[in-house]
């Protein structure tokens, strides 16, 4: 009889611990799906020449990457402006998500060169902004507006091999107001990816902890010169 007692309450145990983590599902649950709730952005920048030249190596050269990857000089490019929690993220609030105009795609062409890139935002972030689609990529281009790009980063015309703290601190400098908390690098096992900035709903410039945890711990990475430079 001990023995089926003790079964007992270790199965109850578990059903309690199965109710606690549905319950603590669901309430995340609630607040990722209604757009508009989130505490601030991150404004995300894609080395275009790092992307391009991890696409090459990959073999995908398929029509997401022939018009960033041709022969235009692209740089820094918008990977999207995403809304954030103070931990984690919301993503793909409506499914399935509002009809994207094919005028507002061909009109981010110039931030974001591709399309489906384009179509993948709205889908994912877009949604959870809480913005209809053109007031939300009238956003992206305010928020990328506001970040100046260092001179040094507009014409690379050679391989840099650079530290991320030293990268956050040219964009720092570029830009008042800025702050290493706000700010962080990605890259992959060798090259720089990305630079992630952080602002707040009316796109000021704020500090986010978790997103510079995720940041690239490497101690330099390699910046690909732009294609045709």
């Amino acid at each position: 009889m001990p023995r089926l007692v003790t079964i007992s309450r270790y199965l109850m145990s578990i059903a309690a611990l199965v109710l606690l983590g549905a319950g603590g599902a669901s309430a995340q649950d609630r607040r990722q799906n209604t757009p508009g709730e989130f505490d601030f952005y991150v404004l995300s920048l894609s080395w275009s020449p790092s992307f391009c030249e991890t696409a090459s190596e990959r073999g995908n050269n398929g029509r997401g990457t022939q018009v960033q990857c041709g022969g235009r000089p692209y740089a820094f490019v918008v990977h999207g402006l995403w809304p954030q929690y103070e931990r984690g993220f919301p993503e793909y609030c409506q499914r399935p998500s509002p009809r994207l105009d094919r005028n507002i795609v061909s009109s981010m062409l110039d931030l974001m060169p591709a399309r489906g890139l384009i179509f993948n935002e709205w889908d994912k972030h877009g949604t959870c902004s809480g913005l209809g689609a053109r007031a939300y990529f009238e956003s992206i281009r305010r928020a990328r507006a506001a970040v100046k790009i260092p001179e040094e980063f507009l014409q690379l015309s050679e391989p840099k091999t650079i530290a991320p703290e030293e990268l956050e601190n040219a964009f720092i400098k570029a830009n008042p107001g800025l702050s290493n908390s706000a700010i962080s690098v990605t890259c992959d096992s060798r090259r720089l990816s990305e630079v992630r900035i952080c602002l707040s709903k009316d796109l000021q410039f704020r500090s986010c902890e978790e997103i510079d945890r995720r940041a690239c711990r490497r101690e330099q990475v390699l910046m690909p010169p732009i294609r045709g430079g």
